[in-house]
């Protein structure tokens, strides 16, 4: 199959499914079927899994694909086609050059100033009989002023090839940030690959194609490095029982191509999560089994051997040590070179157990059996055999020589049974025929074709690399707080998000929730009113952890961390003091005793609250106070107030035992007093271990 006889048909990027890592992505292609019904579809990245490509036809019941195949093409770029990409490579080069020049002249100059720095008179040697001679003060003189200004015209030079070397580095930092960001949909500097999708095509129960129906078929495949985290936006009105709940997800994505114009869809689930169910297979005792599953494995066709005796008795090709281009001289013959003779025939291969092989990461294909040839064996090749050690009270053997080592044990006989081939021998459009040089025990039948695509690979550790990006602020990866559960959230419109590794906000459409605002003081521990929004979430989907941008009036107020929450949860969030209502406490204490014989001490403790409302709404209160508690049946508590014990379900949120709760509504510019108490009866016998107890 070449280019040349498929025809193609472009395609267009129509969804994307972006889960907790990774990304399932669709495209949409339309044209007419040619008439050996197969089509080319390009438009695939680099990155993309081949085992996860998936093809259907839309709209037509009577058309379905029957093959569906990734393959890879690459020509070189055409001059004047050079991508952003490539301009920027190219000046990440340029400004490396520079920068290299640059840092050479500083270090030319420095050598030079340290030269110079060297110049200093040196005497003539004097002889013993020689008298001491006057030493030319100017001469010395003249030196340093030459040494003074030659220093100072050096060090202004230097001075400024250092701000040069600065400049260049911050322009080449600059590049590479660039570059670092630019889109990685785009062509690399001098190959241009193009994947594309290769389908059959063809007709229920054999039928006729109609060539001139417009056919649209929908390809999908799955693609590493994209990861995404929630985000969310609450708008609220004073005095509103309702808000808006905006959710919008942080996107990250370099999987080859730009996601233009896309339907978005973010899923908390894994996209490598296994969802096939185990099998339970049942025991049976008795000689008479049920039959195996027909495989697709077939007995080698006869005579395999004596297909290659024409080419065996011809005798060994002629190899050649150099060529004419290889640094041989012009026109001289090359020397010709006997190979060797071809190695003796394997040994027929073993049957493969009955049983599954074990898996053990990466199967051995080359030492497995043909697929067509032969009875496939394990893809797990056999433990090697245990070294042979001497036993350290062994004797030696007279002239010194150590003892032979034990011979090997012999291999165990093979397991009778059907063929059980391998996942990558079931695959039969990958399956390659070995040629006639290849070795007699694989000539001539069929084998998994296990070549790697190191540039693939690249593209692949360059996509994942997106998952150790740094979150942004409050952020929980999806994986993290969705717990046991998954859902799904599909953006309300399309989305544009480039293939550059950062992230993206996206807005994913407004979520129904329930809010309350409810005012709150801890007058015993601090003298102020916070107000409060319940937030209940009125879906049926769970409400991922993550940062919520609270705005209260169109007025951005703070940001917090909303947690999980389930379908009908509540959460309180914070919105800090409400400078509009006021608090103040007093208390009061009398000790007095009581009984018969005034052997209880009477701890009597009153409590007045005033609350001032200077809002012009009527607002609803909830002021907490607490009581002691006693695990002591001898020590009583009667309280003396109208406050009731908080309603976890209306408080949100478990409360402390001896937790008391006062309720009032206060209309616009109102006040309200509270008063209450309780008393601590202790009778003489018991005390109190620790603290005060009058406070």
């Amino acid at each position: 199959m070449t280019a040349e006889v498929v025809r193609r048909w472009g395609s267009s990027l129509d969804s994307v499914v972006v889960y907790a890592q990774g990304a399932l992505c669709r495209r949409i292609a339309r044209g007419t079927v040619p008439g050996d019904r197969r089509v080319r579809v390009t438009g695939l990245p680099r990155s993309l899994d081949p085992g996860s490509l998936r093809a259907r036809v839309l709209g037509l019941p009577g058309l379905r694909v029957t093959e569906a195949r990734v393959e890879v093409e690459a020509e070189p770029v055409r001059a004047g086609l050079a991508g952003d990409g490539d301009l920027l490579r190219r000046e990440v080069d340029r400004l490396s050059d520079e920068q290299a020049a640059a840092r050479a002249r500083v270090e030319r100059q420095t050598r030079l100033i340290k030269e110079v720095t060297a110049l200093h008179p040196v005497p003539p040697a004097r002889k013993r009989e020689d008298p001491h001679r006057r030493t030319p003060v100017d001469a010395w003189l003249d030196l340093a002023d030459f040494v003074d200004e030659r220093l100072a015209g050096l060090h202004a030079r230097l001075v400024e090839l250092e701000k040069a070397v600065t400049v260049v580095d911050h322009e080449l930092d600059l590049a590479f940030d660039r570059l670092a960001r630019a889109s990685t949909d785009a062509p690399s500097a001098h190959v241009d690959t193009t994947v594309s999708a290769v389908l059959t095509l063809a007709a229920d129960h054999g039928g006729p194609v109609d060539r001139d129906a417009e056919v649209t078929v929908e390809v999908e495949y799955g693609v590493p490095g994209a990861v995404w985290v929630p985000s969310y936006r609450l708008d609220h009105r004073q005095g509103d029982e309702t808000g808006r709940l905006v959710l919008r997800a942080s996107v990250a994505q370099r999987t080859g191509e730009d996601w233009t114009g896309v339907r978005v869809a973010l899923s908390s689930a894994d996209l490598q999560r296994r969802t096939d169910l185990p099998r339970l297979r049942s025991l049976r005792i008795g000689r008479r089994q049920e039959a195996p599953a027909p495989s697709g494995w077939r007995e080698p066709p006869a005579g395999l051997a004596e297909l290659f005796a024409g080419y065996d008795s011809a005798g060994p090709r002629p190899a050649f040590r150099g060529s004419p281009m290889a640094g041989s001289a012009p026109g001289s013959a090359p020397v010709a070179v006997a190979a060797p003779p071809p190695p003796p025939p394997a040994p027929a291969p073993a049957v493969a157990p009955s049983g599954p092989p074990a898996f053990t990461g990466v199967p051995d294909f080359a030492a497995s059996a043909p697929y067509g040839g032969g009875a496939p064996q394990s893809p797990v090749a056999p433990p090697p055999a245990p070294m042979a050690r001497l036993a350290p009270s062994a004797p030696a053997p007279p002239g010194g020589l150590p003892a032979p080592p034990p011979p090997a044990p012999p291999p165990p006989a093979p397991v009778a049974g059907p063929p059980e081939p391998s996942l990558a021998e079931l695959d039969y459009g990958a399956l390659v025929l070995s040629g006639p040089d290849d070795r007699a025990g694989r000539r001539g039948r069929l084998f998994p074709d296990v070549t790697l695509d190191p540039v693939a690979t690249e593209y692949r550790r360059r996509a994942e690399a997106v998952a150790s990006l740094p979150l942004p602020g409050r952020t929980v990866r999806p994986r993290a707080s969705a717990g046991s559960f998954d859902h799904r959230f599909d953006a309300a419109a399309r989305a544009d998000i480039p293939s550059d590794g950062t992230w993206h906000s996206v807005t994913v459409g407004e979520i129904a929730v329930g809010l309350r605002t409810e005012y709150v003081c801890v007058p015993s521990v601090e003298q102020t009113v916070y107000a409060s929004l319940l937030l209940s979430n009125a879906t049926e989907q769970a409400l991922l952890a993550g940062p919520v941008e609270v705005s209260v009036d169109d007025d951005f107020l703070l940001t917090a961390s909303l947690p999980t929450l389930a379908p009908g949860a509540v959460r309180r969030v914070g919105l800090g003091p409400a400078e509009g209502i006021r608090v103040s406490r007093r208390t009061q204490l009398r000790e007095s005793v009581a009984g018969l014989r005034n052997n209880i001490t009477v701890l009597d403790h009153r409590v007045h609250v005033e609350l001032a409302n200077r809002l012009a709404k009527p607002v609803t209160v909830e002021v907490l106070e607490r009581v002691p508690v006693t695990s002591d049946a001898d020590v009583r508590i009667e309280e003396r107030a109208d406050w009731t014990e908080p309603d976890s379900g209306a408080a949100a949120g478990r409360q402390a035992p001896g937790t008391r709760v006062w309720r009032v509504r206060l209309d616009a510019g109102a006040t309200s007093a509270l008063d209450g108490g309780y008393e601590i009866r202790i009778p003489t016998g018991k005390a109190l271990v620790g603290g005060n107890r009058r406070s």
